[in-house]
C-alpha cells in the first residue's frame, strides 16, 4: 500500500448516511442469566464487555457492527467494534453497513473516538445526537468512503505488531526455561503472617477527583480495579508493587498492581517482599474469597486480620520459589500458545 494517512484524501460524512442505526434491546442486565454471549454496556474498557449472558434472540444484537457507547462516566462518546453477537444496554446504538468488516471496523472507530469528547455522562450520545453526528474519513476517486484502504492500512498495522510480538516472545522463551511439579503440599496461613504490611486505602468521592494520570484503584472486577485516573496528592493513599483486594464491591477480587497508584478505601493493599511471579500466585489464591464474601459481608480490617491463604509448603513453609517458578511456567505455556495462534 502506497498511500498513507498523510497524502490521501479526507471527507466528512453523516453517521446516518454510513449506517442503520438499532437501539439496544436490554434494558435490565441484572436479569441476564450467566452465559457466553458478551453484554455491552455503559463502558468502553473491555471492549465494552461487562459480562457474559445466556443467548436471548428477543434482546440480541447481529454482530458485525459498530456499537456507539451512550452513557457512562469517562466512556459516553466512545466507540467499539464487535464481530460477534451481542447482548446490548439500551443506551448504547449498534451502527451496521455492509462494507465493514473487523479491520473497516477498527479503523472507523478510531476515527469517531475522536470525537468522544463531546459526550459525557451528562450529554449521552443518544439517537438523535448521532444522526446529526459526522466523520471523517478518507475517500476514493469518487468521493466514496475508501473501505479497501482502511482495511489495508489496519492489516498493515496488524501485521507489524505480530512481527514485534513473535520477536518479543522469542526472546523471552529463550530466557526462560522453567518445569515446575504440579503436585505440591499445600497448608493455611494467616494473611497477616504471609504480608508485611495490610493496609486500607484512603476514601475519595467522585467529585474530588482531579483528573491526571495516577491510576485511581477501587473495588472494580476489570482492568486490575482501576477506576479512574487522578492527580490528588492530598489525603490519599498511595501504594506500588503489591496486591489490591477488594474489601467492598466485587468483594474478594485480588490484582497484582505492578505501578504506582492511588487506593480507594474499598481496597486494601497487601505488601511483601515478593517478584512479580510469587505476587501473581498469591491474588490467584486471595480471589478464592470472593466465595465466601459478598456485597452484605465486607471484608472489612477485623476479618482480614484472622483470615487465611492456602499456599504450597516445603519444610512446613510458604515455598515461593515454587510460586514464582510455577507462574513463570503457565505464563511460557500461554506466550506459545499465541505464538501458534497468530503463526
Amino acid at each position: 500500500m502506497n498511500k498513507t494517512l498523510a497524502n490521501i484524501k479526507w471527507k466528512s460524512f453523516s453517521l446516518n448516511s454510513l449506517f442503520f442505526l438499532e437501539k439496544g434491546k436490554c434494558s435490565n442486565a441484572n436479569r441476564l442469566d450467566e452465559g457466553n454471549i458478551p453484554y455491552i454496556g455503559a463502558t468502553n474498557r473491555n471492549n465494552g464487555v461487562m459480562k457474559f449472558s445466556k443467548s436471548n434472540k428477543k434482546i440480541e444484537s447481529t454482530g458485525n457492527c459498530i456499537v456507539f457507547i451512550g452513557a457512562g462516566d469517562g466512556s459516553a462518546g466512545y466507540s467499539i467494534y464487535k464481530k460477534e453477537n451481542i447482548i446490548c444496554s439500551t443506551s448504547n446504538i449498534c451502527g451496521y453497513n455492509n462494507n465493514i468488516n473487523k479491520y473497516i471496523g477498527l479503523f472507523i472507530t478510531t476515527c469517531l473516538d475522536m470525537n468522544s469528547t463531546k459526550y459525557s455522562h451528562g450529554y449521552s450520545r443518544n439517537m438523535t445526537r448521532i444522526k446529526k453526528d459526522y466523520i471523517m474519513l478518507p475517500i476514493n476517486s469518487k468521493g466514496e468512503p475508501n473501505y479497501e484502504f482502511m482495511e489495508e492500512y489496519i492489516k498493515e498495522k496488524e501485521k507489524k505488531l505480530k512481527q514485534q510480538y513473535k520477536i518479543f516472545i522469542q526472546e523471552r522463551i529463550e530466557k526462560y526455561k522453567t518445569k515446575v511439579k504440579i503436585n505440591k503440599k499445600y497448608k493455611p496461613f494467616l494473611i497477616s503472617d504471609i504480608f508485611e504490611t495490610v493496609q486500607r486505602g484512603k476514601r475519595l468521592i467522585k467529585n474530588k477527583q482531579i483528573k491526571g494520570k495516577i491510576p485511581y484503584v477501587s473495588s472494580t472486577a476489570t482492568n486490575n480495579g482501576i477506576d479512574n485516573f487522578i492527580s490528588n496528592n492530598k489525603n490519599i493513599r498511595k501504594f506500588k508493587n503489591c496486591l489490591s483486594l477488594a474489601n467492598s464491591g466485587s468483594v474478594g477480587t485480588c490484582f497484582y498492581e505492578p505501578f504506582e497508584f492511588i487506593a480507594s478505601d474499598h481496597v486494601t493493599h497487601l505488601k511483601g517482599n515478593f517478584t512479580k511471579y510469587t505476587y501473581l500466585f498469591l491474588a490467584n489464591m486471595l480471589n478464592r474469597l470472593s466465595e465466601k464474601y459478598n456485597f452484605n459481608r465486607e471484608i472489612n480490617d477485623p476479618r482480614i486480620q484472622k483470615e487465611y491463604i492456602l499456599l504450597p509448603i516445603s519444610k512446613n513453609e510458604p515455598d515461593y520459589e515454587y510460586m514464582h517458578n510455577y507462574m513463570l511456567y503457565l505464563e511460557q505455556k500461554k506466550i506459545l500458545e499465541y505464538l501458534n495462534f497468530i503463526k
